[in-house]
């Protein structure tokens, strides 16, 4: 089959003549409402919450409508091609799986799901610091599989630097620095909830087994698991941080470094002149400021500083095939995709997140073609008008400029 659209053609044709009652949700708004069915209180809300009175979150949802695309006409698609290249790597689509803490709180399969998910579709699965399984664990789960590493930045430089070393040496050929939590933001669903996962042990499998963080402990985390965890509390997070302490971490990796939290134009500028190999515009999902702006209001701004010198990646809203679209017209080379991915996960592990991804590449295929286009690399600012009334927007030859 040609698409991945043909494929999904099939399925459906094939799901009406045998109906199947276990069959899967299409949606992201039926996944979430799976999920929930799924998940007690503390992980749903850890998943779907955000920052304080969640505007951000709502808002990186809702300002994609501040855009609209044009469809052209009459142009060959019989063939589309959503393949991309990243830092000498072709990968089947502009997409990739976000970096997300603590999967094991939202289904038994875990980081480990999620990982085997990617493998099998060639999506950059990108580990995270906070994972509960370690990057080792999911690195041999994954094969050659394409994976980046995610990393907080620990205040312990000598943890730090650990964690860059061994992502390298077990085959991720990224590392994507986490900026925007060098704290834990104000989240009233996991305070009304009292839910953190790290203080009864998700999320620190990085960290307990780390030679530099257990060089710091009495006893080992199985023998004394409580003063780890509070050992934990003390490294996470880094709030001393400025630009010149980026030459640390190419001291210990020749791996393209990406910075993930970028929204200001200074701060897309500031990351060229220190030398960084990608940005990723994102807001954390709306988890860590809440008034903050979007991430798609800041794409354009971010992408008009960086001119193509660098790869500009972005999260934080990305819902359906059209966002992509319009991401990558704005700029992005590439989108991450997290709550999606997570609401696949707690309804059916792997087999979840490889559907949710499934589907937002089939909905990408088919949008392609729709709008006139045959590869997400034709993808421009021309395919966009700006939206002066949300609820109606006259084309005019002014709205193309």
């Amino acid at each position: 089959m040609k698409n991945i659209d043909d494929q999904i053609q099939f399925n459906i044709y094939k799901d009406m003549r045998n109906p199947d009652p276990n069959r899967l949700p299409v949606s992201y708004e039926d996944w979430e409402k799976e999920a929930r069915k799924k998940l007690e209180d503390g992980p749903f809300y850890y998943v779907k919450g955000g920052a304080g009175g969640e505007r951000t979150m709502e808002a990186n949802v809702s300002n994609f409508n501040r855009w609209q695309i044009v469809p052209r006409m009459l142009n060959n698609v019989d063939e589309r091609d959503l393949s991309i290249n990243l830092f000498d790597q072709t990968f089947p689509s502009p997409i990739l799986h976000a970096p997300i803490g603590t999967q094991s709180v939202i289904h038994d399969e875990g980081e480990i799901g999620s990982a085997k998910a990617c493998a099998e579709l060639g999506i950059p699965y990108i580990a995270s610091s906070a994972a509960t399984i370690p990057m080792e664990k999911i690195a041999e789960a994954m094969g050659d599989a394409p994976r980046w590493f995610q990393l907080y930045w620990s205040r312990d430089p000598e943890i730090a630097g650990s964690f860059v070393k061994r992502a390298e040496a077990s085959g991720y050929s990224a590392i994507v620095v986490t900026l925007d939590t060098p704290m834990m933001a104000w989240r009233e669903d996991d305070l009304r909830n009292v839910y953190l996962p790290f203080l009864i042990g998700e999320g620190v499998g990085n960290y307990f087994t780390d030679p530099a963080f257990l060089a710091k402990l009495d006893q080992s985390p199985q023998k004394d698991p409580e003063a780890a965890i509070m050992h934990w509390t003390k490294v996470f997070g880094n709030t001393g941080l400025t630009w010149g302490d980026l030459a640390f971490l190419r001291e210990h990796t020749n791996l393209p470094i990406l910075l993930k939290g970028i929204l200001h134009p200074e701060d897309a500028e500031l990351a060229i002149e220190y030398g960084v190999d990608g940005i990723i515009v994102s807001n954390h999902g709306g988890r860590q400021v809440d008034g903050a702006i979007s991430a798609i209001d800041a794409l354009p701004q971010v992408s008009e500083v960086i001119q193509d010198r660098i790869p500009v990646l972005m999260d934080s809203g990305i819902r359906r095939g059209s966002d992509i679209i319009k991401a990558m017209a704005l700029g992005a080379k590439a989108v991450l995709v997290g709550r999606p991915a997570m609401y696949g996960l707690a309804v059916a592990g792997k087999r979840g997140v490889k559907e949710v991804l499934q589907n937002l590449s089939a909905d990408l295929d088919i949008t392609l073609g729709l709008i006139g286009k045959r590869s997400v690399n034709q993808i421009d600012r021309s395919v966009l008008v700006e939206a002066k009334n949300p609820k109606l927007t006259k084309i005019t030859q002014d709205s193309f400029k």
